[in-house]
């Protein structure tokens, strides 16, 4: 990575920062792009460079997602099963970022509940990514899964993950990460278990 892109990648994770911060303090309607970026001190045309809406701040890694679990697509062993692809993709997402059990996670979770723009985001993230994840697993698994049947499995697993994160970070305490990453992981598992070769 080259000192620009390091930089790019502090000041987007500023942004983030200073996004949960605030919606945690003042909460979500009341938080402004404009004290985003004052808190993450940058401008708000700068603020927009990263994330196309207030809501897509909430959302930072959901691209890094998508792309683990195309990549662990395109990557799989000869022995591995579709279900175990998406298995191992989950894996390497929890390795490699704590987006689905941290504070922000937590605070997603609340305001997909509580607030309507967010709510109505999150299900635009989540059908866009189970579309794109459905796509290429049709595409490498052609023996194996017709469109709608890929559409099927990664609906299960999106929805198994969903509704682990759901019941673990209902209370907003999100917990040790490395414990909660494993408790999704053993619950998609079994969510998963019947398309397991």
């Amino acid at each position: 990575m080259t000192l620009r892109e390091r930089k790019r990648e502090r000041t987007r994770q500023a942004v983030v920062d200073a996004a949960v911060e605030l919606f945690e303090r003042d909460g979500y309607e009341r938080t402004t792009v404009a004290d985003i970026a004052a808190a993450a001190e940058i401008g708000t045309r700068t603020f927009f460079s990263y994330f196309p809406t207030k809501e897509d701040v909430l959302f930072p890694e959901g691209d890094a997602r998508i792309a683990a679990a195309v990549h662990a697509i395109a990557t799989r062993a000869p022995h591995e099963g579709p279900a175990e692809v998406l298995l191992r993709a989950l894996r390497i997402v929890g390795a490699d970022s704590d987006d689905l059990t941290s504070r922000l996670a937590a605070l997603r979770l609340r305001f997909i509940m509580e607030v309507p723009s967010v709510r109505g985001h999150a299900l635009q993230v989540q059908a866009d990514a189970q579309l794109q994840i459905a796509t290429h697993l049709a595409a490498a698994f052609p023996d194996r899964l017709d469109p709608v049947t890929a559409a099927a499995l990664t609906g299960a697993f999106v929805g198994a993950v969903t509704a682990a994160l759901q019941m673990l970070l209902k209370d907003g305490h999100p917990g040790d990460p490395a414990e909660l990453q494993r408790t999704v992981e053993r619950a998609t598992e079994v969510a998963l278990a019947p398309w397991r070769s």
